[in-house]
């Protein structure tokens, strides 16, 4: 889950493509909410022998991968009791933050460890601008991912070259690696 422009249907597009390749069925659902002017963007991914609906149930999902921290917050009812949550830690503040509404909270990160204490934060953002383009703040966050799965680095990369634009090979094939040599 991510705020829109954060690259979150394209990394469901790579983790579908690379379960298809280990032989998996997989089941995609993206829910988009106003995602254009910055909305929430979640994606489930489901994917084993047989998978009969794409939708995650609440308290059932094995990681949660989030792309900012509010989001982490607002959809960790997903994640099962021992499953794992990789959050970016970026802070995206919502149009209600924007106007003055309401404040951004202070105590996400403590929120987020009381449901999830092994929650894993990264900076992928600080990352994608080392590389030199934030678009791949999401290959950063799929590479920590990755470190995390018993899946070879081959499998992921041929995924990530199979779904990204070819000019963008190279840049996402970087900051795929930046993450996952970063745990």
């Amino acid at each position: 889950m991510g705020v829109g422009g954060q690259g979150t249907l394209l990394a469901s597009r790579v983790l579908g493509s690379l379960f298809v390749d280990l032989g998996c069925d997989v089941k995609i659902s993206e829910v988009h909410g106003m995602a254009q002017r910055g909305g929430s963007v979640v994606t489930h991914v489901r994917y084993g022998t047989k998978v009969f609906s794409p939708l995650v149930e609440p308290g059932t999902a094995d990681i949660l991968l989030a792309f900012e921290k509010m989001e982490a917050l607002r959809w960790i009812h997903f994640l099962k009791e021992q499953g794992r949550a990789i959050i970016n830690s970026q802070e995206i503040e919502p149009m209600s933050v924007i106007m003055g509404a309401y404040g951004y909270p202070k105590d996400l990160e403590d929120r987020i460890r009381k449901v999830c204490p092994g929650a894993v934060f990264f900076d992928a953002l600080a990352v994608a601008k080392e590389l030199g383009n934030i678009k791949v703040a999401n290959m950063v966050l799929i590479g920590v991912l990755a470190r995390l799965l018993d899946i070879a680095p081959q499998m992921w990369e041929k995924a990530i070259k199979t779904v990204v634009p070819p000019k963008t090979v190279e840049i996402n094939l970087r900051a795929f690696h930046r993450g996952y040599n970063w745990i």
